[in-house]
C-alpha cells in the first residue's frame, strides 16, 4: 500500500489555500488534511494532530512563519510558500525542505514534494529509533553517559554549554552544545523550549502562569514574550 502523506496548509489568504488544495488533489500521495489561517490555529492543530508536511506562509499576524518554525522546532517537514524572498536563508536555517515564491506553479511545486518524500524517506529510521529508545547521550568529564528522556525535568542553556536538570542526579550535568541542536536529538513530544535558554519536560509542570511555569521539583522557569503563545497548549499537557 502506498504511503499517504498529510498535509496542513498555514496562511491567512484564502486564496493560497485554495491554489495550495489544488495541486495537492493532483497527487495520489498527498492528502489535505488541514488547514490554519494564523499562526495559533496552526500551533493547536501541530500539537493536536500528526502531519507529514507543512506548507507555511511567511508573513502572517501574530506568529509569522518564521516565528512559527522557531517555536516549533520538531514540526513535520515544511515547505515555505511565500511572495517575499527575504527570509528564504531564515527559512532554510530553521530546516525548510523548500522555499516556493507564489504564484506557486505545478511544476516547482511537484519538486518541492519529491525532495519532501526523498528527506521522509532517509529519515524515517532515524526518527522510529529515536522514539523507541527513548534516551539521550551525552559526553562529560571525556566519558560517554547515556539518559533517560523522562528523566529529564529541564534544559538550560549556558552559551555554549547547557545544564542538564534530571530528577536521578543530585547536581545538574554540563554538556557542551545548543539548545537547538539538543532539540533536534531529543526530538520528543514531550518538551518544548520556552525561553531563548530553556527547553523543559511538559511532563513534569504543575502550574502555568503568564511568564512562568512551575515544574515538579519546585523550580520556576521563565517563559519568553514569542513563547506565551505556547502556554495555552502547555497547560492542557
Amino acid at each position: 500500500m502506498a504511503l499517504t502523506y498529510r498535509c496542513l496548509i498555514i496562511d491567512d489568504e484564502s486564496p493560497a489555500h485554495k491554489a495550495l488544495i489544488s495541486h495537492i488533489s493532483k497527487f495520489d500521495e498527498l492528502e489535505h488534511s488541514g488547514s490554519a489561517f494564523n499562526g495559533m490555529e496552526a500551533i493547536k492543530l501541530l500539537n493536536e494532530n500528526q502531519y507529514d508536511i507543512i506548507f507555511l506562509d511567511i508573513n502572517m499576524p501574530v506568529i509569522s512563519g518564521v516565528e512559527l518554525m522557531e517555536l516549533q522546532p520538531n514540526r513535520p517537514l515544511t515547505i515555505v510558500t511565500t511572495a517575499y524572498s527575504d527570509f528564504a536563508l531564515s527559512a532554510y536555517q530553521n530546516d525548510a525542505i523548500d522555499y516556493l515564491m507564489k504564484p506557486i506553479s505545478l511544476e516547482k511545486f511537484s519538486k518541492a514534494i519529491e525532495k519532501a518524500k526523498t528527506y521522509h524517506s532517509g529519515n524515517t529510521i532515524k526518527k522510529e529509533t529515536v522514539l523507541t529508545e527513548k534516551t539521550f547521550s551525552y559526553r562529560t568529564n571525556g566519558q560517554m553517559f547515556t539518559m533517560s528522556l523522562s528523566d529529564i525535568l529541564y534544559i538550560e542553556s549556558l552559551g555554549n554549554y547547557m545544564k542538564l536538570y534530571s530528577k536521578k542526579l543530585k547536581s545538574p550535568v554540563i554538556i557542551y552544545g545548543s539548545l537547538s541542536n539538543i532539540g533536534e536529538e531529543i526530538n520528543c513530544s514531550n518538551f518544548i523550549q520556552v525561553h531563548r535558554s530553556f527547553i523543559i519536560n511538559t511532563k513534569e509542570i504543575t502550574s502555568v502562569t503568564f511568564k512562568s511555569l512551575t515544574l515538579s521539583n519546585g523550580e520556576i522557569i521563565p517563559v519568553g514574550r514569542k513563547y506565551q503563545i505556547l502556554l495555552d497548549n502547555i497547560s492542557m499537557r
